[in-house]
This record gives C-alpha cells, structure tokens and sequence, in this order.
C-alpha cells in the first residue's frame, strides 16, 4: 500500500524525504511552482523510509492517513495523472484550490 503526502508539508516541501527514496517516487523537481511535494502511488514500493524522514509528520502509509486529511490520497494521484498537460494540472488544482489552504 502506497505513501501519500499531506497537509503539512504545504509550503514546507523540506526534501528529506527525497533523498532517501530508493525509487525516486517523490515529486517535484525543484523549480517547479508546487505548494507541496507528491508521491507517485504507482511508483512507490511501499518501503516506508520516507516517513521517518519528514520534519514535518506530513507521510503515512495509505490506511494511516488521518480522516481528515483523505483527500490528500487524490491530490497526489492526481499530480502524477496530469503533470505531463501543464494546463490540466492547473485548471485540477483551481478547481480544488482549497485542498492547498493549510488549515
């Protein structure tokens, strides 16, 4: 069951995590204008070494994400879907801008 990134990490994107992915499953590149990093649920091997990794408490393993925060199981989802159509990531992530509002 794969990981997923959360709420916390929006504005955070500290990258600990990346470094110790062994798939390199974890997303974006730097440069790229995202409030948060993403991690690709087809790619990831479930290994768990980012979890430890994040400062911020922002990684659980798909049944271990809390209920209020399961929406961010999609938004990483659907960063990997449409990431290659610029345009449809944007028009995604305006639609549903409020997934991105820390709380």
């Amino acid at each position: 069951m794969p990981y997923y990134i959360t709420e916390t990490c929006i504005d955070v994107k500290d990258k600990a995590c990346v470094e110790v992915c062994p798939v390199d499953c974890i997303h974006p590149a730097d440069g790229e204008q995202e409030p948060m990093l993403y991690i690709d649920p087809d790619e990831c091997i479930d290994c768990g070494a980012c979890e430890p990794e994040c400062p911020v408490e922002a990684i659980f393993a798909e049944d271990e994400v809390p209920e209020a925060q399961t929406q961010f199981i999609e938004v990483n989802t659907k960063y990997f879907e449409l990431r290659e159509n610029t345009d449809e990531w944007a028009e995604w992530k305006s639609k549903n801008n409020t997934y991105f509002e820390k709380k």
